[in-house]
């Protein structure tokens, strides 16, 4: 004669059994140790990057992040596609380091408001910017998130300046923001850099310019045109 069903309860998985391993919970746990050593086995290749190094030896990397060498191909096909994750990542901090400017008060505090700010990035991006440039092929989401930085640098700035800018108009306002633009972002500051000049003198250098490019719109000197001067 049969048991009665309450008499044979269905079978449980004991802890740590590969059944229980199986549990939502355990795979959730799973992903997220995943997504952890990735993220270190990133920011150890970034850690790299930001001491001068150029050259990624796997060995290296897994050294830097504290795992093994077969971790680093556990979670990425190839040492090329470790190099975009990190760019990525790296990238994608941006964010981080952004803070609120000032939109309006006098323009000189602006000014050194935004230059601070930007020198700053610009440095600390400058590793990841020439590995970028080192790559064959950048990856599609690599271009994206630098198109997006650039887009929304250029933003912050005209909104930093449109006390100036709306002053113009036109052709005239468009040059002056394609100026402005250019001597506040990465191409300027790696001129500046790679040419000898500290970060200081660089910080110096930019402000000066867009001062000067600002400067290139205010009303002529009423007291300077009376007398003549320039």
């Amino acid at each position: 004669m049969g048991r009665h069903p309450e008499q044979n309860p269905p079978r449980r998985s004991a802890p740590g059994s590969p059944a229980a391993a199986t549990t939502p919970a355990a795979a959730d746990g799973r992903t997220a140790r995943g997504r952890q050593t990735r993220e270190k086995i990133a920011d150890a290749l970034l850690a790299l990057l930001d001491e001068g190094e150029t050259d990624f030896p796997a060995d290296r990397v897994a050294q830097y992040a504290g795992v093994s060498r077969r971790s680093v191909f556990h979670h990425f096909d190839d040492m090329a596609q470790l190099v975009d994750t990190a760019i990525t990542r790296r990238l994608e901090q941006l964010a981080e380091q952004i803070r609120p400017l000032p939109t309006d008060g006098p323009r000189a505090a602006r000014v050194a408001a935004l230059v601070e700010q930007r020198a700053r990035i610009l440095e600390w991006i400058t590793p990841a910017r020439l590995a970028i440039m080192r790559m064959d092929h950048p990856s599609d989401r690599i271009r994206q998130v630098t198109d997006e930085a650039f887009a929304d640098a250029r933003r912050r700035l005209e909104a930093v300046l449109g006390e100036e800018l709306d002053r113009v108009s036109g052709r005239r306002r468009t040059d002056l923001v394609a100026g402005l633009d250019a001597v506040t972002t990465w191409g300027a500051w790696h001129h500046w850099r790679s040419t000898g000049l500290s970060p200081e003198e660089a910080r110096h250098a930019m402000e000066a310019t867009v001062l000067n490019l600002l400067a290139s719109i205010d009303p002529p000197d009423r007291d300077r045109a009376l007398d003549g001067s320039e």
